[in-house]
């Protein structure tokens, strides 16, 4: 099959359709039982969907940084947003809890669900600075966050020595084609900044 704007690709038994619109900030993706996400603003919406994209992943990339400097854990953050106000913003605590389990996001969705009393987040979005493992994923998802948005690849976490297999969360698996929300993958400054959080602490931290 052609597709103009977009690809058409095998997954396990599903086949979906990453399109790109150009006259949207949008991704769509789609399987042969309807749209799974869609990431989008209108024209006219998007710069101001960017800031606030921004200024929430520039408090989760504020996190990471804490994390490192407190000996909590790796330089990860994350937050929880409700009604464009955080309701928790947390880092990884892998360390300082002895819990192997205790990643930004885990963490996250752990502290918001407390706060709110209630183990679903179906209203609440997650700012991540970093691409989510798939355990955070499998937690983003269980919780039922309707929005993902995260900084950095993956890659730039693998570069400075965490496991590899932190790339497979989102990459065309099953599972990521069956969850519905959106998410979204900074791009410009958001992303740069994201991604400095690992080569300008790699010396201040030792891998666990």
């Amino acid at each position: 099959m052609e597709e103009t704007n977009g690809t058409i690709s095998p997954v396990g038994s599903l086949t979906h359709r990453i399109s790109y619109l150009p006259s949207f900030s949008s991704i769509v993706i789609e399987t042969k039982d309807g749209t799974i996400a869609v990431a989008s603003a209108f024209p006219g919406q998007q710069e101001a969907v960017r800031d606030r994209d921004h200024k929430f992943l520039t408090r989760a990339v504020e996190e990471a940084y804490k994390g490192v400097e407190c000996g909590h854990g790796g330089p990860f953050g994350a937050v929880v947003v409700r009604d464009d106000e955080v309701v928790v913003s947390c880092h990884n605590m892998v360390l300082n809890n002895t819990d192997p389990s205790a990643h930004a996001e885990v963490t996250a969705i752990r502290e918001a669900c407390k706060k709110l009393n209630r183990i679903e987040l179906s209203d609440c979005e997650i700012y991540a600075s970093c691409e989510p493992c798939p355990m955070c994923f499998g937690a983003i998802h269980l919780s039922r966050l309707k929005r993902l948005v995260y900084g950095a690849n993956a890659e730039a976490a693998i570069a400075i020595g965490f496991d590899d297999f932190i790339a497979d969360a989102l990459r065309g698996t099953g599972f990521y084609q069956k969850a519905h929300l959106e998410i979204i993958k900074a791009d410009g400054t958001g992303a740069v900044i994201a991604e400095q959080v690992f080569e300008k602490t790699r010396e201040k931290f030792t891998l666990y």
